[in-house]
């Protein structure tokens, strides 16, 4: 029997899955099986895999696609029966160091007070720059905190840090652990269902660590939208779930009025942008939370992105000339210069303000603008324009809206919430 049974989960990514296997192949440590989950690709993963590695992997070929936790426990649970002393998760996407593997092992074998070990990920497309280091959970402001985010890589960082958690894409955990806190939590499907399986680790007695002579690098923007609200969906509905779960009973209100007001926010500017669809999830990934609805997404909750151009569109056509004060936000005067190219009008854009040019002050949100003046023009981070009287009156109707949304939802959510807790609590 060997050491490990190392898991990679694929969906759809046939040269990733390749390279991240190769990665494990020329590892230094040698005393590990590997498997491979495809959950229900519609590439051609399975067949290259086949055809390149089927005397190196023990591939498993799920009918279709289970999420992120479905597919890493279809082959953690063969591996925690087949009696490996260590599991081990491997994101498709992760480029382990050749001696990842081994220093994850060396770090368990010789720290028994930890039950998992996750290693130091560094950006793909950036390497000396860190990109997880372990995670912090936030119980005061209901989030999590990278711990290194983008920080260089000089040499001056622990060895080692215990921590909230670590990322699935290179976490290992002893089977003695998992004989106390079971698999990866699948109800999530996908996205904090690595964090609350270390949290449930710590609960149980055990530290989790981050290693930092196991290296990976991974890509980021998995949950960035890029064809739908997908992503969008599961990110809010478990990080809701998460923090009704495990927050303290004398912080349930605290809680409520802190994801309202975020909630708030999202629907606030997809309506003023005149963007439906990231509304409708997020309203649905927050009904479901509270309802205690996990798995798959149901039906009526994903949809494609509608980015809205009109508002642009509008802005280059009427002035032509601009101004802009970018106030530190140099990246969204970058973007906005680009779509001017994009929609493919013709825009000048100045060095120094001149009368009579539309002036463009960047700032973080409209909504907490004072000046209604309407002689300057502002956008912010996420693409609010205040320019006409109907924006006027959307950012002067901001702050009544945002009291309104919280005294009407407040007690739906804290109620349903205390309800779900109580059902949980006889679980």
């Amino acid at each position: 029997m060997k050491k490990v049974g190392i898991v990679i989960c694929n969906y759809n990514k046939e040269q990733e899955v390749l390279e991240c296997i190769q990665c494990i192949l020329e590892s230094d440590f040698t005393d590990y099986d590997l498997y491979v989950v495809d959950n229900g690709s519609t590439d051609q993963s399975v067949e290259r895999m086949k055809e390149r590695y089927a005397e190196n992997i023990i591939l498993i070929e799920n009918s279709e696609n289970l999420g992120g936790s479905g597919g890493f426990n279809t082959g953690l649970r063969m591996v925690y029966e087949k009696g490996y002393p260590y599991l081990m998760c491997v994101d498709n996407d992760a480029m382990l160091d050749e001696k990842a593997i081994g220093n994850l092992y060396d770090f368990l074998e010789t720290h028994p007070e930890a039950g998992m070990a996750g290693a130091k990920v560094y950006h793909l497309e950036a390497p000396q720059y860190v990109q997880q280091f372990g995670q912090k959970i936030d119980f005061r402001n209901f989030c999590t905190e990278v711990n290194y985010y983008n920080a260089i890589e000089d040499g001056s960082m622990p060895e080692y840090l215990y921590t909230d958690s670590v990322a699935a894409c290179s976490l290992m955990v002893r089977r003695s652990v998992v004989d106390e806190i079971g698999l990866m939590p699948e109800e999530n499907f996908l996205y904090w269902d690595d964090t609350e399986w270390c949290y449930r680790c710590n609960l149980a007695g055990y530290k989790v660590a981050s290693v930092g002579n196991a290296k990976v690098l991974h890509a980021m923007g998995a949950k960035k939208e890029a064809v739908n609200t997908f992503p969008t969906y599961y990110a809010w509905r478990n990080w809701i779930t998460f923090f009704m779960k495990y927050v303290n009973e004398d912080a349930i209100e605290t809680m409520a009025e802190t994801f309202l007001d975020s909630i708030f926010q999202e629907v606030y500017e997809g309506l003023h942008n005149g963007e439906e669809s990231r509304v409708k999830t997020i309203m649905m990934a927050y009904d479901d939370a509270i309802h205690g609805i996990t798995g798959k997404a149901g039906e009526n909750r994903i949809f494609a992105l509608d980015f809205n151009m009109e508002p642009y569109r509008r802005l280059f056509e009427n002035h032509k000339r601009f101004f802009i004060e970018n106030n530190g936000y140099e990246a969204l005067e970058e973007r906005i210069k680009y779509l001017s190219n994009y929609l493919n009008i013709d825009v000048e854009w100045l060095d120094q303000k001149e009368d009579g040019v539309a002036t463009i002050s960047l700032c973080a949100s409209v909504f907490k603008i004072e000046d209604m003046s309407r002689r300057k023009i502002y956008i912010d981070i996420n693409d609010c324009i205040f320019e006409t009287e109907e924006d006027m009156l959307d950012v002067i109707n901001y702050n009544y809206s945002k009291r309104s949304f919280l005294y009407a939802q407040k007690p739906v959510f804290v109620e349903n919430m205390k309800k779900l807790r109580k059902e949980w609590s006889k679980k």
